[in-house]
């Protein structure tokens, strides 16, 4: 009898070794596919011969092709060190490896702009150092990749600033920048107590050190000549590094040069007036074609007053209570993020206002003129969900728009950003009345600029403020017809949005997609990673995401962001709302519905009332099995 109750068992042991057997190799057979796939992708790929499909990559821990690191029969890393590789890291390739953790292609001929990771979300390493690497990093590229502990980026041509997105990172451990051309300033950074390894040195980088790295090696930050604060030499003085450098340095320098011209001119005509110094006002006037005047529309300075006309600012309404550059300038100034179309500071003025001002300098598709005729036109726009612009500077080269501050800065970081730096997440009925909000602010935005085919054009969470009482605040509208063409096209929302990835144009109705895309984003607390990309828009967006939850047979628990702490109550008019957001994100234009018919519909919701019918016909896969959390990355010296 016991030898009888022992043969079943052994049989279904030896079944089930048999299934997982045949499961091991199936998978095998896949990463061979998709490794052959990705070899396609490399330049100079002679030395992954092995990678012929011969045999499986992997045996159990063995790795049976060069470079492949295993686990369990799967592959988990790639480690293509010094083999003079280049092409392109095709990610969309390795976001099919579901047990990838990290990748090295240290040492090789690799260029270009860094790809687009945010596809790989479980990576816990990335090591990049001693490629071609060139260009600037957008400020959100690492944004959701929370597993990250090691990112080597050193020795390449990295320009622009240090993104953002890496300060936040929870588990970040080593960060290597050392030896490109990053330049501003070092952003602050959260969770330093894990980061133990850190350089930035030999770079462009000015202004202050965190305190939160004032404790990490002198040489961390060495070859930056002006690098200031612990660990390095004091700081002058507070403030002078934002602002004030980055800022009026090129407007000075500027002048200066101007100046020059203006000392040749006027020995030329040999005039009379030879001892008299050229005025700032009048510097500024040979550069820039014209003098600037303090308020747009008034009349030009009398000549008795140019000499104190300096850089002025241009207000776009009437106050008494005005303010100019050198206002800006003695002003305590920090930075407050670097972004693709440039940086933005917070400047405390001497008599307690705040202010922010957003450096362009990517503005030239329109002369002075038109330039400053768009500014008025979006300067008499008077919406309480619209941010309005106080003022701006023109240059040729750059502009600086100035706005008021709001104190809890952006949706996005309180969406995605870190909670101990005093940034909840918003609850249900917070969401639902932002998303009121944004959608009355971009209505009047329709309202009251017709001819403009996307009269918002950058519509994302991180161009959204929210004011004291957590009411939205849309930022940035309006810009498209300013943006100089093609970065517009590479990296404005309105030209990722299908209808422009498919017939290479924009619609009336191209802000509705990025409104659908938003409320999604807002629901699920996911960022909608295909707006990271450069060029035209990923296949593979937040909507497709949630249509894919939607169809599968089993529970929506996974669905809506944990952090809205929503009850049974809530479901239904969350759900509603999901509803809403799906349809503006229809691929198809004529199927979305009009900014009216959204403002009305997204009225229509309670905070309360259930309507779960609608929730009660729909089901979401089961939760995703979570990922390992181990300490098998790449073992590689850090200098």
């Amino acid at each position: 009898m016991a030898r009888k109750g022992r043969f079943p068992s052994g049989g279904v042991v030896l079944f089930l070794a048999i299934g997982l057997m045949r499961f091991v190799a199936s998978s095998s057979e896949s990463d061979v596919e998709i490794l052959r796939k990705f070899k396609e992708s490399l330049n100079n790929a002679g030395g992954l011969a092995d990678w012929d499909g011969s045999n499986p990559p992997c045996n159990g821990d063995h790795e049976e092709w060069r470079g492949v690191l295993c686990e369990n029969g799967f592959v988990w890393g790639l480690q293509l060190e010094n083999m003079g590789l280049g092409g392109v890291i095709d990610v969309d390739v390795l976001g099919e490896l579901r047990n990838l953790r990290t990748l090295s292609f240290m040492n090789n001929n690799f260029d270009g702009n860094l790809p687009n990771f945010t596809k790989l979300g479980s990576l816990k390493s990335i090591f990049l150092s001693n490629n071609k690497f060139y260009g600037e990093i957008p400020s959100n590229t690492f944004d959701g990749m929370l597993s990250l502990k090691k990112i080597h980026l050193a020795n390449n041509k990295f320009s622009g600033s240090i993104p953002e997105s890496l300060t936040t990172l929870p588990r970040l451990m080593e960060l290597l920048l050392e030896n490109n051309e990053f330049d501003g300033t070092i952003p602050q950074f959260t969770h330093t107590d894990r980061l133990k390894v850190f350089d930035v040195s030999n770079n462009q980088l000015i202004g202050e050190i965190p305190r939160t790295l004032s404790h990490m090696n002198p040489s961390a930050f060495s070859g930056n000549e002006d690098l200031c604060g612990q660990p390095l030499k004091p700081c002058h003085a507070k403030g002078d590094l934002s602002i004030g450098s980055i800022i009026v340095l090129a407007i000075l320098v500027a002048a200066a040069l101007a100046a020059l011209v203006a000392v040749v001119i006027i020995l030329r005509r040999n005039k009379t007036q030879h001892d008299q110094t050229p005025s700032i006002s009048s510097l500024s006037r040979i550069e820039e074609g014209q003098s600037t005047v303090a308020v747009v529309g008034s009349s030009p300075p009398d000549q008795s007053k140019k000499s104190d006309q300096s850089v002025r600012l241009t207000f776009l309404k009437e106050s008494d209570d005005r303010f100019d550059m050198t206002d800006l300038l003695k002003a305590s100034a920090e930075i407050l993020g670097s972004g693709i179309f440039g940086s933005t500071y917070k400047a405390a003025l001497n008599d307690g206002r705040v202010m922010v001002v957003k450096r362009f300098r990517h503005m030239n598709n329109l002369n002075r003129e038109e330039f400053n005729e768009h500014m008025r036109r979006l300067g008499r726009l008077d919406h309480p969900n619209l941010l309005p612009i106080v003022a701006f500077y023109y240059r040729k080269e750059e502009k600086l728009l100035v706005s008021e501050f709001m104190e809890n800065v952006s949706l996005s970081v309180h969406l995605h950003g870190n909670r101990s730096r005093g940034h909840p997440s918003p609850d249900w009925p917070t969401r639902l009345n932002i998303v009121k909000g944004i959608v009355r602010g971009l209505s009047y935005l329709y309202d009251q600029l017709p001819s403009l085919t996307a009269p918002h054009g950058h519509l994302k969470s991180s161009n959204i403020v929210l004011d004291k009482s957590f009411n939205p605040v849309l930022n940035d509208y309006g810009l498209v017809p300013v943006i100089t063409q093609e970065h517009a096209q590479e990296h404005m929302i309105s030209y990722k949005s299908p209808e422009y990835k498919h017939s290479g144009r924009v619609t009336k109705k191209t802000d509705i997609w990025s409104l659908g895309i938003l409320i999604l984003e807002i629901l699920t607390g996911r960022f909608p990673s295909n707006f990271l990309q450069q060029g035209k828009g990923s296949d593979t967006d937040l909507a497709t995401w949630v249509e894919s939850v939607l169809r599968d047979d089993s529970s929506t628990v996974d669905l809506f962001d944990k952090e809205m702490g929503a009850n049974k109550q809530c479901e239904g008019k969350m759900m509603k709302l999901l509803k809403i957001g799906l349809n503006c994100c229809d691929a198809e234009v004529e199927k979305r519905p009009d900014i009216k018919e959204v403002e009305l519909k997204i009225e229509e919701i309670k905070e309360k009332e259930g309507d779960d019918d609608f929730y009660s016909s729909y089901t979401s896969e089961a939760d995703m099995k979570s990922s390992r959390e181990s300490s098998d990355d790449i073992n590689h010296a850090t200098s």
